[in-house]
Formats: structure tokens, C-alpha cells, sequence
């Protein structure tokens, strides 16, 4: 059962011959925030092998603290941006479409750390998710600069031909830590009730429409979890994620990536039980957007174990074709899986299954 994930699905003006999206996946591959050919021949070999839409490893922005790690790619350095420039021709020439996911890392990053070790480490308020506070709260002109530090990459996305783009607004990193009230406590505009917090991302989407167009795609990647808490949610209620999100719509946002860590559990299985929508199919649903889902898909069941990259039996993919289906979630994120095997989408669509491995963390040491 894999015909809706071959066909095809226009994301505003971006015709993607499939459903199927390679996550954003970190490789710290790059020596010196730069993209080498090594780099370029990995997304190009995805690309040649039917994975409608990739998104690149996280790639940081133009504010000194944005990175823990010189090996994690920037996207703002002349030499780093013509690496990217030849990753684009790569894949283009691949037949493939390609986004670059726009990342900072907040507080993530240890001050001392990364390919800048004097730079101020940024965040919301200086405060951690346990609630002390390390460092002072950013001025008001500071944060303006961490907004215009996104629209800045977003720019030169599209001035090397990146055919969409993703804002990484997940996982405890720096835009997730103005929207996530553990770690924003200010008091001015992006601090207060969900949605002023969600008011950095809705700033961010507005700067970047504004330098890249009205028809060029806007991707929000959020999720509910946290690196620093499993257990943590943004909204708990379907109420509070509708006015959440209706933020990033009013913004101009043009799709949402909806991260959890296991695409087919619930969002809110009080609501509509332990078969119910999951987080991009409420996404969906409350907002009308066109909605990507992600989670373990094409690994086994346990999540944790997988995400260490212990091997374990992979998951069928049948409940999955299903929901796309029915139309729950509209495009489907597929990391490790594609990460160990860039031709998983080809073999998928031909149904050689057998040929599959099952997932192994021994492939993140490649790039391959």
C-alpha cells in the first residue's frame, strides 16, 4: 500500500513529484560550517532516488551563539553559502527539490562553545527550562536581530535557488524556547500568554515573506516535545493549539511540520481516542494548511531506542499510507531510515521491502 505516497503534491508553487520528505537530519560533516562536495553528493544521492522534497541538516544563522558544533554547516559566510550553491545544482540536476531547514540553537549552545566560543549565547530570557537563570535577558534590540538573522538566510535561500525553506521552530532550540513558557519569561511582546510567545515565530515568518516573495513556500517545523522534557506540550487542548497556530497562518506561513516522536500516536486521544488524529492531522484540521507528519516512520516502535540508533524491527508502513490516505497530513518526514539508505524511497516504491536493513546508528557515523 504505496500509491498516495508516489503521487504528486504542489506546495504553493512547488510541483513535488511525491509525499515523500527527507527530514532534517544534523551530520556535523562540515568542516567549518562549509558544505563540501561529500555533502552535496549525499542530498544528490536522495534526490536521484525519489525522494520528492528534501530539507537539509539544520543550518545555522548569521548570530555568533547560533552554533555548539564548527562542523554544523552555516548559512551565512560567502564560502559556506557556494557550498550550498553547488548542494542546489546537485540536486537539481538530480531531478530532486531541496529546502534548507534555517536553524539556531538558543541556549542549546554552551557560551564558550561552537565556531564563534566569544559569542553571547542567545535565548528568550536567559532563563533554562528548569527555571534558573544563567544568563541576562536579551534587549529588545538584540531579539529584532535574532528575527532578522533568520530573514537574512531566508533571503539567500532563495537567491541560490533553494526551492522552499523550513524554519526550525522544534525541539527546544531557540525559537521553540521564546514559544515554550519554561524558558520565556519577558515581559515585553514576546512574552506573556502562547500566543505573544508564538509572536517571535509569527515576527520571523512576516521578515522572511518580505524578502522572499509572496509565492515562495514558508515551512514552520514545531513540536509539543522537547530535547529537555519528553513530557512537555505547548497546548494541551486542540483551543490553545488553534490559536497557536493561527500566529504562523496570519504570518504567512504556507506548511507545518509537526514533529513527534511517534507518527501514529494521538495529539489528543481525549478528544478523539487512541486511533485519533495525530499532530499533523490536527495541524490540518485546525488551520487548512497542508500539513508534513514525521515520527519514526519506516523504524521500529520504540522511539527511544531508535533515535540511539539501537536496530530493532522496522514498523509497516500500511497505517501510514492509510491516514495519507484519508488525507489526515498531506507529505511524510522520513529521517533515519533515508539517512541509512538513500535509495529507501526508490526500493519502497517498488516494493522491494526485502531489501530493506532495518535502522542501525552505525550509519549516522557516515555520509553516505
Amino acid at each position: 500500500m504505496t500509491r498516495t505516497l508516489f503521487t504528486p503534491f504542489r506546495l504553493k508553487n512547488v510541483e513535488l513529484p511525491n509525499r515523500i520528505v527527507m527530514a532534517p537530519m544534523t551530520r556535523s560533516k562540515s568542516p567549518g560550517g562549509v558544505p563540501g562536495e561529500d555533502v552535496a553528493d549525499y542530498y544528490a544521492r536522495r534526490a536521484a532516488a525519489d525522494v520528492g522534497l528534501l530539507i537539509t541538516e539544520g543550518t545555522t544563522v548569521r548570530r555568533g551563539g547560533s552554533s555548539n558544533d564548527p562542523n554544523v554547516p552555516n548559512f551565512y559566510k560567502a564560502d559556506a553559502l557556494d557550498g550550498w550553491s553547488r548542494v542546489v545544482s546537485k540536486v537539481h540536476a538530480n531531478g530532486g527539490k531541496i529546502a534548507p531547514q534555517i536553524w539556531h540553537q538558543g541556549m542549546v549552545r554552551k557560551t564558550g562553545t561552537g565556531p564563534e566560543p566569544d559569542a553571547p549565547t542567545d535565548s528568550p530570557s536567559g532563563v533554562t527550562h528548569t527555571g534558573k537563570q544563567i544568563l541576562p535577558e536579551p534587549t529588545s534590540a538584540d531579539v529584532d536581530d535574532m528575527v532578522m538573522a533568520f530573514a537574512d538566510a531566508a533571503a539567500e535561500s532563495k537567491r541560490l535557488g533553494f526551492d522552499t525553506l523550513e524554519i526550525h521552530g522544534a525541539h527546544g532550540y531557540l525559537v521553540d524556547q521564546f514559544f515554550w513558557d519554561a524558558m520565556n519569561k519577558r515581559s515585553d511582546k514576546y512574552g506573556g500568554s502562547l500566543t505573544d510567545r508564538a509572536s517571535f515565530g509569527g515576527d520571523i515568518i512576516r521578515e522572511i515573506r518580505k524578502k522572499v516573495g509572496p509565492d515562495h513556500p514558508i515551512i514552520l517545523r514545531y513540536s509539543q516535545w522537547k530535547q529537555q522534557d519528553y513530557t512537555a506540550r505547548l497546548a494541551p487542548t486542540p483551543q490553545e493549539l488553534e490559536a497557536f497556530l493561527k500566529v504562523f497562518v496570519d504570518a504567512g506561513v504556507d506548511c507545518l511540520h509537526v514533529s513527534q516522536r511517534r507518527y501514529w500516536e494521538p495529539e489528543f486521544p481525549e478528544i478523539d481516542g487512541e486511533h485519533g488524529l495525530n499532530g499533523a492531522g490536527w495541524a490540518k484540521k485546525l488551520t487548512g494548511l497542508p500539513t508534513i507528519t514525521v515520527g519514526s516512520v519506516g523504524l521500529n516502535g520504540d522511539f527511544e531506542k531508535s533515535f540511539a540508533g539501537e536496530g530493532a524491527p522496522r514498523r509497516s508502513l500500511d497505517d501510514l499510507e492509510a491516514r495519507l490516505d484519508k488525507g489526515e497530513f498531506d507529505l511524510v518526514g522520513v529521517g533515519r531510515a533515508v539517512l541509512q539508505d538513500p535509495e529507501w524511497a526508490k526500493k519502497v516504491k517498488e516494493g522491494r521491502f526485502n531489501e530493506i536493513s532495518d535502522y542501525n546508528g552505525k550509519a549516522l557515523a557516515t555520509l553516505y
